[in-house]
Order: structure tokens, then C-alpha cells, then sequence
């Protein structure tokens, strides 16, 4: 496991005193950022492809050249400055026994660097409005193209995510956010997927609807965008072992060094007994009920590709390893567990490629949207079974097998009841 950096050097090659900022290069965070960056471009290019087919059209807007930076602009780029060197430079001089998460939550930060990059940014800004700086402002009109503000919707879409996604994840362990509502808000960790996926959808939709953009369209741009970038997140997931993963895997133990060995059914019994206190708090004291399946891995397949047990984990669960080179991430699961971030990963590439060839095959705004919503909730919905989640509403699913089933079902009535008004469309 890679939680940051630090790690990456050190399994790779053998570095175990790199410099201290290796640790604070997130891996999460990494393939979030990439799964941002690959979601834009593909939406980018699908954008522009409806624009040359004539189907998306550019908005005039009033802008106003040549005026020098207002008080308003200054201080807005200068406290986002303060904030980059307060935090995200400050956070390459913090204490090593600091995780990134809680930095980036706490008040701590480096207040040097946040009033030099403070007072850049202002002055950058200064600058650049003087170099347009006319005798006499004025007001022209600009024609912007949608696939020139996917730059605002990745910022908003990023926003409005995370907040769903805390929003959605403290409903789903109620119990929890009822016992500190605002530690589990504020903490970095627990999110939902399906929470920041219909919030920052919300947003970025209202947000385009503002701007004229035909939503039809820009769902249909947006469904290959969303399969790819939710697959490289799960890179992230996997990879810094986040606690998105699947159920115990009965036929392995986790030995001391972080390896797995074949289990017996006594054998298994026996690790959860000795490791009593961490399951107890995964799943409570019924310790005889806990999820688990037995698979051993055929001869041609990776044992690690059905039993994982997620060495240095960015979560910290488990027991501690034997050998490890730091004091922080040295925990690894007691019974391996299925990797579903590594089968989501998989699956979400085929789905991306298969959305990508379809695309120019559907020929009624919206048909695309609607089979991604319906592919989107089937890998959802099936990889929950194998997935450690919460029931929810006293029922027996979970909070992403309900929206699944609702994504499933509303894809395939929003789908053939675009194919019917088109078809009255036509024949008119």
C-alpha cells in the first residue's frame, strides 16, 4: 500500500529517509485530482465535438475592459493566496507526526507563507488588470462557448462533491454523526460517492442551466467523463486502502509481515477471536455473523486479487505490522478482504469505453445519460454485495444499493420515454 509518497519510495526502492514533504503527497488526493483532470478533458473534447455539429451554441456576455482591479478582486486573490501558503505551503514544514487530513482541518498552518503568497497573488492581479487598463473603460460583448466554462464546473462540481458527499455519509451512520455532529463534519474522512455524485450534479446542472447550455447535451458529454473519472478514483481507494472494500475473505489469514497464508474455518474463527476489539468495532459483538466469504484464488490469478489485507493503510485498521518504516500507516488488516476498488476500477474502464463507442450512436439528446445511469447503478448495485456497508431505514440494503436501484430504474423509464417522444418527433 502507497497511503503517500513516502511509502511509494520506499516499496519501490528501497528509500527509507526521503525527504519529509514525501509524506504529505496524498495518494487519495492524487488520483481524485487525476479523476477531476481526466473527467475535463473527455467532457471538454465531447462538448466541442456538439459544438462543430451544431447542436451547443456560444453565449453573448457584457464584460467591462480596461477598469484596474476593484478592492473586491484584490482582496478575494489575496486571501486565496494566503490560503495556498498558509496551508498547502505550510503544510511541507509541519511536524512529521501530523497526518495531511488533520493539518489541512486544524488551525495550524505557516503564516509567513501565507502573507507572501497573499500579498503575490494580490499584486498579480494588480498587474495584470493594469497591463488592460484603458483611458476610458468599456463594456464589449464576449461570445464564451460551453466547453470554455468546464473549468468553472470542475470547481464546482469538486465543491459541491465533497460537501454531498459528507452530507450523505454522516446519514448513513447516523449513530455516529449523532455522537459529535461536528467532528464528523468536519473530519476529512467518510465520504459517499453517491452523495457528492447527485449534489455536485445539482449544482453544476443549475449552474449550466444559467448559462444557457442545453442540459440534454451536456449530460450526454458528461456520462463517459463520470465512468472514466470514477474509475480513476478508485485507483485512489485502492491504493491507499481508504476502507472501500469488500467483505473478509474466510480462506486467508494475514500473517505478521503483512503477507496471507491459507486459512481453516478454525483458523479463521481464531484470528477474529484474538483481534476481537478492532472487529468488534467494525461490525459489533456478533462476532459469528460477520460478513465473509470463502474463495481461494484459482492458479492463474494473483492471490491478492480476492484477499487483500491492505498493508499500511491510510485508515490505520487493523493490527500492527511487525516491520515497518515509519510510525504512522503500520496497520494491516487480520483476515484479507476482497479488493472491490481494484474490480470497480476494471469495470468502470470497460463501461467508459463501451459509453465512448455508443456515443455517436444514439441519436436522441438524453439516451446516453440514461444508459449511464442505468450501467452505473447494475456495477453499483452488484459490487455491494461483496461491499462492508450499513443498512439503511431498518431495511436490508444499503444507502448505494437504494440510490443504485433508483439510478437503474429512472435510466431505463428516462430512456424509452426519450426514444418514444423522439419517435413522435420524427413521424411529425
Amino acid at each position: 500500500m502507497y497511503p503517500n509518497l513516502y511509502y511509494f519510495l520506499y516499496k519501490a526502492f528501497g528509500i527509507q529517509q526521503p525527504w519529509g514533504w514525501t509524506r504529505y503527497v496524498n495518494t487519495f488526493g492524487f488520483f481524485v485530482a487525476l479523476s477531476f483532470i481526466a473527467a475535463a478533458i473527455v467532457l471538454t473534447a465531447e462538448l466541442k465535438r456538439m459544438e462543430r455539429a451544431g447542436w451547443l451554441f456560444p453565449r453573448e456576455e457584457n464584460h467591462i475592459v480596461g477598469k484596474p482591479a476593484s478592492a473586491f478582486e484584490l482582496i478575494l486573490n489575496g486571501l486565496f493566496g494566503f490560503l495556498i501558503g498558509y496551508k498547502i505551503v505550510g503544510i511541507f514544514f509541519s511536524p512529521g507526526d501530523v497526518s495531511p487530513q488533520d493539518f489541512i482541518f486544524s488551525s495550524q498552518g505557516n503564516w509567513l507563507a501565507g502573507i507572501a503568497l497573499g500579498l503575490g497573488f494580490a499584486a498579480m492581479k494588480y498587474f495584470e488588470k493594469h497591463k488592460q487598463k484603458l483611458e476610458q473603460s468599456e463594456e464589449r460583448k464576449i461570445r464564451v462557448w460551453p466547453h470554455e466554462r468546464v473549468g468553472d464546473m470542475a470547481i464546482i462540481a469538486a465543491f459541491f462533491g465533497f460537501l454531498g458527499a459528507k452530507i450523505f455519509d454522516n446519514l448513513e451512520n447516523w449513530d455516529r454523526f449523532i455522537q459529535d455532529p461536528i467532528a464528523n463534519l468536519l473530519s476529512p474522512s467518510g465520504l459517499t460517492f453517491y452523495g457528492g455524485l447527485i449534489i455536485a450534479a445539482v449544482a453544476v446542472l443549475f449552474y449550466a442551466y444559467r448559462k444557457g447550455i442545453k442540459l440534454r447535451h451536456l449530460v450526454d458529454a458528461a456520462a463517459p467523463a463520470l465512468m472514466l473519472a470514477y474509475a480513476v478514483g478508485r485507483i485512489g481507494c485502492q491504493v491507499s486502502g481508504d476502507g472501500d472494500w469488500g467483505i473478509l475473505n474466510s480462506a486467508y489469514y494475514t500473517k505478521v509481515d503483512g503477507t496471507v497464508a491459507p486459512a481453516t474455518d478454525s483458523s479463521f474463527k481464531n484470528v477474529v477471536f484474538v483481534n476481537n476489539d478492532f472487529y468488534r468495532s467494525e461490525f459489533g459483538d456478533d462476532l459469528a455473523h460477520i460478513p465473509h466469504a470463502s474463495v481461494k484464488a484459482p492458479s492463474f490469478v494473483p492471490t491478492w486479487l480476492v484477499a487483500y489485507p491492505y498493508p499500511h493503510n491510510v485508515n490505520n485498521q487493523g493490527f500492527k505490522l511487525v516491520a515497518c518504516p515509519g510510525n504512522e500507516y503500520c496497520k494491516a488488516l487480520p483476515i484479507p478482504v476482497f479488493p472491490t476498488p481494484v474490480y470497480e476500477t476494471v469495470i468502470g474502464l470497460v463501461l467508459f469505453f463501451f459509453l465512448w463507442s455508443i456515443r455517436r450512436k444514439l441519436k436522441i439528446p438524453g439516451q446516453l445519460f440514461a444508459v449511464y445511469l442505468v450501467v452505473n447503478g447494475l456495477e453499483r448495485y452488484f459490487i455491494e454485495k461483496i461491499r462492508v456497508n450499513n443498512k439503511v431505514f431498518g431495511t436490508n440494503f444499503t444507502q448505494a444499493e437504494i440510490i443504485a436501484l433508483l439510478l437503474i430504474l429512472g435510466g431505463g423509464i428516462y430512456y424509452f420515454w426519450l426514444s418514444r417522444t423522439g419517435e413522435k418527433k420524427a413521424s411529425a
